[in-house]
């Protein structure tokens, strides 16, 4: 397995932090005028509209992120569940949507930085894209403090905008019965203004792209994501309605500085200008925030794409700075020829429609998984209202890319061609990987993809790396057993296990029997090739049991999907009030087991003993006696409860002459006990020294 994983670094503050601060850019600084212009005074409704109809969209893409936080974000989500095809429409349609919004983002902060230079803000937008796109080869990057410092000042500037512009305009919701007044374009204008700022929403889902990384994602996700999209739609519909009360019609719908326009009439309690400078401040700093992270996230859909074989390897290269220089080039260059050629309301259109289609994908992704089937697949937080949120999510996003107008449409198709086009003519031979949506019908079931359930657990794996422990623990306590004849029945393996297990858990080995081979065919998972795993829990079971066999010849398995020489069977047991954890411990064997040179260790291991630590990541198993170290022979005649082991250390088994125990807290810790213990690398080289 590879080494070089993410490190779990981003809390709650942080997913919150990267959800809000990619929304408050273009979305609040720019738009808003632009907004007005096509619906009137009620283009702050427009705001709370796109704001609840984005909602089914983040109930999945959360559901999504809790199941499979990987790079890559909506890419993987697509290529996984939908197939590479949708895959690949999904990675250059985000890496196209994301060149747009940022492309928009740097628009926005010329047009804010021009208010002290005499520059236009298209040249000043072009100065910063190749600004951003140079640090961002050399490294720079947001990092998660300055992500907080930022949205902190963000929201507090807006919050006092927003309280400050209330007091100064009054609260008058009223209905105008201008020609220009609330919907001054029909409720076509209002539906597709609704179109229009639901670009400004999109970033809440830029949390996926570092799912990864997030601790704790089944929480962490879900939550900050809810925060962050009820502190935008405070925020948004609050400020919007404040720039519509303050400024005219005319100033408003005119106006690329629309908070700055509108905090010049009322926030006069600093000196001078300095309440106007406040404003732009904070715009330019969320402007920043947004082009710079747009670039970096937007750069990495080629790149996850091309580690799949889906681009040239060209996009997957590595500089001397650690960054994928190459896509980091070509997105940047594409992104200066969108500012050369589209005017900035087509910009944010187009943003939008690529971003609607995307929701609607991921919508229909989540359905496909879930009906699939797949045992690995198990999201943290679970979408409420299951499928009707996802129907209503692929509903809203056909609706409102066919209210944007023929222009957003026409090139939506034509990118979603031209993505097709690509995968047919780019992938034909080069993959053969295929997505979850193949597991949903029996009729398909020749055409499964039996990978995906291994990557799914692997990735099952490094969200509960938590639970490392128990693994161990379990392997610890593991029964192992050769089996050297040829050609064996699997029927004969579980009957073997539950003759040894039925002393273990004091059942009778009839009815353990029957547990293990009533369907077991559907309770297997292929970790590698040539090992399987089946897992069942049981009432019976108090704590995971597991017996692996070594298959020295051949195994007879009737199981479909199996191919090659089966070298290792596990059966694993679990308690049945502890739901999942099967899952959660055969993902563990999954990592374990796919380890480069794991099959040559395990066959050539000489005894039980080396045979758990194959089973275990290196250096987290030792065999010590109490009488051989100095540090547990403090120990004897106490009793484990009342001892202290180095960190995470576990006694798993005890060895007692020719007696073995399960050790509990009452268990007498005697000066001639010989332990088998687990715990990471820094705690058993600790036990070792003593």
């Amino acid at each position: 397995m590879s080494d070089n994983k993410l490190k779990k670094q981003l809390g709650l503050y942080d997913v919150f932090a990267i959800c809000t601060g990619a929304m408050f850019s273009s979305g609040f600084f720019l738009l808003p005028g632009i907004a007005a212009a096509q619906t009137g005074e009620s283009v702050y409704l427009a705001y709370l509209a796109s704001g609840i109809l984005i909602i089914p969209a983040m109930l999945s893409v959360a559901e999504l992120s809790t199941a499979m936080p990987k790079s890559g974000g909506t890419y993987y989500f697509l290529d996984r569940s939908l197939g590479p095809m949708v895959g690949t429409i999904g990675g250059l349609g985000s890496w196209v949507a994301l060149m747009f919004k940022s492309s928009f983002a740097l628009i926005g902060m010329g047009a804010y930085l021009a208010l002290f230079v005499d520059v236009s803000f298209t040249m000043l937008a072009l100065i910063l894209t190749l600004i951003f796109g140079f640090l961002n080869i050399f490294g720079a990057k947001e990092t998660t403090l300055l992500q907080r410092i930022l949205v902190t000042v963000l929201v507090l500037i807006m919050g006092l905008f927003i309280i400050q512009g209330v007091s100064a305009a009054g609260l008058d919701i009223s209905i105008s019965d201008s020609e220009d007044g609330f919907f001054s374009n029909s409720l076509h204008g209002f539906i597709s203004t609704i179109g229009l700022v639901f670009v400004s929403y999109a970033g809440l889902t830029k949390v996926t792209s570092v799912a990864e990384e997030v601790k704790n994602p089944d929480r962490n996700i879900p939550l900050g994501m809810i925060l962050s999209l009820t502190t935008a739609s405070l925020i948004y519909v609050a400020g919007v309605y404040v720039m519509q009360q303050v400024l005219t019609a005319e100033e408003f719908y005119s106006s690329l500085t629309p908070v700055a326009d509108a905090g010049a009439k009322f926030m006069n309690w600093l000196p001078g200008s300095g309440g106007m400078l406040l404003i732009v401040v904070a715009a330019v700093a969320a402007f920043a925030s947004t082009g710079n992270a747009g670039i970096m996230s937007a750069s990495r859909y080629p790149f996850a794409m091309s580690r799949d074989k889906l681009m040239s390897p060209k996009f997957s290269d590595i500089g001397k700075q650690g960054t994928p220089y190459y896509a980091i080039i070509v997105t940047v260059v594409c992104m200066i020829l969108i500012l050369l050629i589209f005017d900035v309301e087509s910009v944010a259109k187009l943003a939008s429609a690529f971003q609607l289609l995307l929701f609607g994908f991921m919508c229909l992704a989540v359905i496909v998984m879930r009906e699939s089937n797949i045992n690995s697949y198990r999201p943290g937080f679970k979408s409420p209202l299951y499928p009707w949120v996802q129907i209503a999510g692929m509903l809203i996003s056909v609706w409102l890319v066919a209210e944007m107008g023929i222009l957003a449409v026409s090139l939506t198709g034509f990118i979603v061609v031209m993505c097709v086009a690509w995968y047919i003519y780019y992938t034909k031979g080069r993959i053969n990987r295929r997505g979850a949506i193949f597991h949903v019908h029996e009729r398909l079931g020749k055409k499964r993809y039996d990978d995906l359930e291994l990557e799914l657990l692997n990735i099952l794996n490094e969200k509960n790396t938590g639970e490392h422990l128990s693994y161990k623990e379990t392997i610890a306590r593991s029964i192992i057993v050769d089996v050297d004849s040829d050609n064996t029945k699997v029927d004969e393996l579980l009957r073997e296990a539950s003759e040894i297990l039925s002393g273990r858990l004091k059942v009778e080995k009839k009815m353990l029997l029957n547990e293990l081979t009533e369907n077991y065919k559907h309770r297997f998972n292929k970790l590698s090739s040539g090992v399987i795993c089946s897992h069942h829990a049981m009432a019976n079971v108090s704590a995971p049991e597991l017996v692996v066999f070594r298959i020295k010849q051949s195994l007879d398995l009737e199981i479909t999907g199996i191919d090659g020489n089966v070298y290792m069977y596990a059966i694993l047991l679990v308690p049945e009030e502890e739901e999942g954890l099967d899952i959660r411990l055969v993902g563990h064997l999954a990592e374990i087991v796919q380890s480069s040179g794991f099959k040559k260790r395990w066959m050539q291991s000489g005894n039980k003993r080396e045979l758990r630590e194959c089973l275990l990541s290196e250096g987290h198993f030792i065999q010590l006696k109490v009488n051989e170290s100095k540090q547990l022979m403090e120990f004897a005649g106490k009793k484990i409860r009342d001892i202290n082991l180095p960190g995470s250390s576990l006694i798993t088994i005890i060895y007692r002459g020719s007696e073995l125990i399960i050790p509990h807290g009452n268990t007498l810790i005697s000066e001639e006990d010989e332990f088998l213990m687990v715990g990471d690398p820094d705690d058993i080289k600790e036990l070792m020294s003593g």
